[in-house]
Parts: structure tokens; C-alpha cells; sequence
């Protein structure tokens, strides 16, 4: 076997042993999320995900689809590009059918047609990036545009509630200014 090989093979099992982890963990904690009012999204293009972690993300949906304590966002398999790409794709769909004009498209009617259109704040007002790199990695393309980023040089596992407390202090000293100028 080659080194490509032997490469994939382990990277399939890392992605297998993930979404076993994600699926026993979404099966243990379903009626506690549902006990405390969470509301669980689903982004990303799932039909590439095994079909009983597909049936059981449907089950998560629906279940919670009423409560309204917390909304907790799941992006898996998601590609920001593709999500941009989904919505220009929708909103031609309906120029051809008639329901709007070519005109009528701006960005509010842009972001209805994204993934994030799930949850009353599509737009996050702090991206946290742990592992030392300096990117955002296709994730959240348009919702991103005037967000804050802070990078942790901590893979996740160990980004804990020090970490997070230090990130929300570096935040609430930033002057939020959506594309103006500071007002010096």
C-alpha cells in the first residue's frame, strides 16, 4: 500500500470514528437537549453522511423544531462557497419561474435563501478559530462579513472556559464598526 494510500485509509476512519461520535452523542443527549428547551439546526449537505445519522439529524430537527431556549447550530459537511452558490441557483430558479425579477434580488433576499436563514441572527457577531490557523476555511463566507475573529493557537479539546472567558474580554474591548470608520 502506498503512503496516499495508507493517508486516505486513515483519514476515512477519522471520519468514521467522527461520525460515530457524533451519532452516539446526538443519541444520548437528544432528551436532555429537548428537556432544556434547545432547538437543533441542521447546515451542510448531509446526504453524503451515513443514512442513520441522516434519520436520526431529521429526528433531532423535528423533535426541537418548537423550542426556543437555545438554538444550536450544526454545520456538517458545510461549504460556505456551495451554501453562496445554493442561493444564486434558488433565486434564478424563481426569476424562471416568475416569482421575482432579476431586479428584485439584493442581499436581504440573498440571505433568506442561505442555509443560516434557520435562526433569527444568521450573522455571528464573534468567529472563535482554535488550532493556530489564521483562516476561516469556507465556513460562513457571507455571514462573516463584518464579524470579529479572535484565533486561539489551542486545538479545541483544550480551548476551555479560561480560554473563553479571555476571548469574550478581547471582544468587548473591540469598537464594533460594520465597515466605518473608527471615530477618532
Amino acid at each position: 500500500m502506498s503512503f496516499q494510500e495508507l493517508e486516505l485509509l486513515s483519514k476515512m476512519v477519522e471520519i468514521d470514528f467522527i461520525m460515530e461520535l457524533l451519532e452516539r452523542a446526538l443519541r444520548d443527549e437528544l432528551q436532555q437537549l429537548t428537556r432544556k428547551k434547545v432547538r437543533v439546526s441542521i447546515i451542510g449537505d448531509c446526504t453524503r453522511l451515513p443514512k442513520p445519522l441522516q434519520v436520526l439529524l431529521r429526528e433531532a430537527e423535528e423533535t426541537t423544531k418548537n423550542n426556543s431556549q437555545l438554538h444550536l447550530i450544526c454545520a456538517l459537511n458545510y461549504s460556505g462557497q456551495n451554501d453562496i452558490l445554493q442561493a444564486c441557483q434558488n433565486m434564478a430558479l424563481k426569476v424562471k419561474d416568475g416569482l421575482i425579477e432579476p431586479e428584485d434580488i439584493n442581499k436581504f433576499l440573498l440571505e433568506k435563501e442561505l442555509e443560516t436563514n434557520c435562526t433569527e441572527f444568521p450573522n455571528p457577531d464573534l468567529l472563535i478559530r482554535t488550532s493556530g490557523e489564521l483562516r476561516i476555511s469556507n465556513f460562513f463566507l457571507w455571514q462573516l462579513a463584518y464579524t470579529e475573529l479572535y484565533f486561539a493557537n489551542l486545538l479545541w479539546p483544550d480551548f476551555g472556559e479560561d480560554e473563553f472567558v479571555e476571548t469574550l474580554s478581547s471582544f468587548q474591548k473591540r469598537q464594533r464598526r460594520y465597515g466605518g470608520r473608527s471615530g477618532s
